[in-house]
């Protein structure tokens, strides 16, 4: 049902075998019923999918997810929607699994749209997608063509759902991990592309994470990084008190230049800006799919410019830049089979 045995066979003898050496180990941590009291009952729900073969699959579309030309009986798609639904909080998204629509938390698509004209061309690169959620922008990086995904993400619940989605999808070269950034081997230097969306500002060091990504890095590869921003000129930081839009766990909020300047700082090169959006109740809200609390609960009521703790609104920004060095294309990189 879920196995990552194929993985790390791949990744033997190649740039990646300090990490197969260890995979399993971390595998078997991640994935601890232990450890996570509620993992039994997500994989229960994750066996009790009903066996469904998909006609066609989308990954380039804004809703990434499987379909058939032949609608599935009454009882076959109400299987299907209560299993999903067994996987609740659904964050990141939408996904739709032959008619049933997975009304995610974020309307991630959007954010896709604002990133991909801004980033090198993903077509044949090994990318890694750190703090990854169910792994809807992994499948979205698949769809332009990337030769391999790898996704990481602490939160066995996500892990389960992205294999939800990979029972329909069936894609050998995706997958999303249950492991925080920490447990990646140090200065791998692997893959061509690394994504960090919506982690930075959660890191009580910023400058060790971003060194972290540029060490994931192979020579002259991209970072795509996403995060918090304030207002503001050069070496302007937000460092919320206590909560931040009731989040306990932010730490740093740069403006815009603050940011640039930390990645030019640590050797990267060419930091570029590509975004800044204000987030919206439209992109981020509770949904049936993900019925808590939702960005409206965590703006001032009386104005929506300011979180409930007084502090400008979510902002964020999207910005690039490259590890030292000449980027060449990797050798044709096959699925993990």
């Amino acid at each position: 049902m879920i196995d990552y045995t194929p993985l790390a066979n791949h990744w033997r003898n190649s740039e990646l075998d300090r990490w197969a050496q260890v995979l399993a180990t971390q595998i078997e941590q991640g994935l601890s019923q232990e450890r996570y009291g509620d993992l039994a009952s997500w994989l229960k729900a994750l066996e009790d999918l009903p066996a469904i073969t998909a006609d066609s699959v989308q990954l380039n579309s804004s809703s990434v997810g499987a379909g058939c030309t032949t609608p599935l009986d009454a009882q076959t798609a109400s299987l299907l929607r209560l299993a999903l639904q067994r996987l609740h909080p659904w964050r990141k998204g939408p996904f739709e699994l032959f008619g049933a629509r997975i009304d995610t938390e974020w309307r991630s698509d959007w954010k896709w749209d604002r990133l991909l004209p801004g980033i090198d061309t993903l077509a044949g690169r090994r990318v890694l997608d750190v703090g990854c959620g169910s792994g809807y922008h992994c499948w979205r990086m698949l769809g332009e063509g990337a030769a391999e995904v790898i996704g990481i993400d602490p939160s066995p619940l996500f892990v389960v759902q992205f294999w939800a989605l990979q029972k329909y999808l069936c894609q050998n070269n995706v997958w999303v991990l249950p492991l925080a950034m920490e447990q990646v081997p140090t200065k791998l230097q692997a893959f061509d592309t690394v994504f960090s969306m919506g982690v930075l500002y959660h890191r009580r060091s910023p400058f060790d994470h971003l060194q972290e990504l540029r060490d994931c890095l192979r020579p002259g590869g991209q970072l795509v990084l996403e995060t918090l921003v304030i207002e503001g000129g050069h070496g302007e930081i937000l460092v919320p008190e206590d909560r931040y839009a009731r989040m306990g766990n932010v730490w740093f909020l740069p403006s815009c230049d603050t940011l640039l300047g930390w990645l030019a700082k640590l050797g990267l090169a060419e930091p570029t800006l590509i975004d800044v959006t204000v987030t919206t109740t439209q992109e981020q809200r509770s949904t049936e799919w993900m019925t808590f609390h939702s960005l409206a609960d965590f703006l001032d009521p009386e104005d929506a410019s300011r979180t409930i703790e007084g502090y400008p609104a979510p902002r964020r920004a999207i910005v690039t830049a490259r590890a030292p060095g000449t980027w060449t294309p990797l050798a044709k990189v096959p699925p993990a089979c």
